[in-house]
């Protein structure tokens, strides 16, 4: 439960933060996806925007969604809380993995939490993520192996490890009973085409 309020004058944040950084609607544009003409009916306040495309806006500001939504000058202060029932478990074709994600949605692609329970035998492969995305794993429980590119290291209960993971990198159960590795994925997709 994230209580956050929204101002009606969304468009004159925008406006103001745009304005601040220097930037024209074109570069704007660029950055966030969202077109020129949408960016100047929005600023206006001619038209109410999704949040999703406030979030691409906000992307490319590079600033926090809720600075846009708050509006009103003072840092915003975060409250989240989700309960152990609320968390929402993400299913994926490997076997033996169980995924749970911490992170809110508003966090989605710039840092995200997640709690992966590995069956013996239950492994994580994954592609490249964007260029210099990075993940930071800490092992719970259990003994666990990382292969990212040509490395491999093994690890167990309390070992912490940081990687770059835009290029190909897997997470395997490494022993013969259940593993618990907390996950940290950070995006550095600010200024990258």
């Amino acid at each position: 439960m994230e209580q956050t309020s929204q101002p009606p004058l969304i468009g004159a944040n925008i406006r103001a933060r745009r304005t601040k950084q220097g930037l024209t609607l074109n570069v704007l544009a660029e950055r966030s996806g969202v077109s020129k003409a949408m960016l100047s009916q929005i600023e206006s306040d001619k038209v109410n925007p999704t949040v999703a495309m406030v979030w691409k806006i906000a992307r490319g500001l590079d600033v926090d969604i809720n600075e846009l939504l708050a509006g009103s000058g003072e840092p915003v202060r975060h409250f989240h809380l989700t309960r152990h029932d609320d968390i929402p478990v993400l299913d994926t074709d490997e076997e033996g993995l169980h995924m749970r994600v911490l992170t809110p949605l508003s966090l989605v692609e710039d840092l995200e939490m997640y709690l992966l329970t590995f069956s013996p035998g239950g492994e994580l492969r994954s592609r490249p993520h964007f260029p210099r995305t990075e993940e930071f794993l800490t092992v719970i429980e259990g003994h666990i192996r990382v292969r990212v590119g040509e490395r491999v290291e093994d690890l167990r209960a309390g070992d912490f490890i940081r990687y770059q993971c835009d290029i190909e990198h897997d997470i395997e159960n490494a022993a013969d009973a259940t593993a618990l590795v907390h996950m940290v994925v950070r995006f550095h997709t600010t200024g990258l085409a």
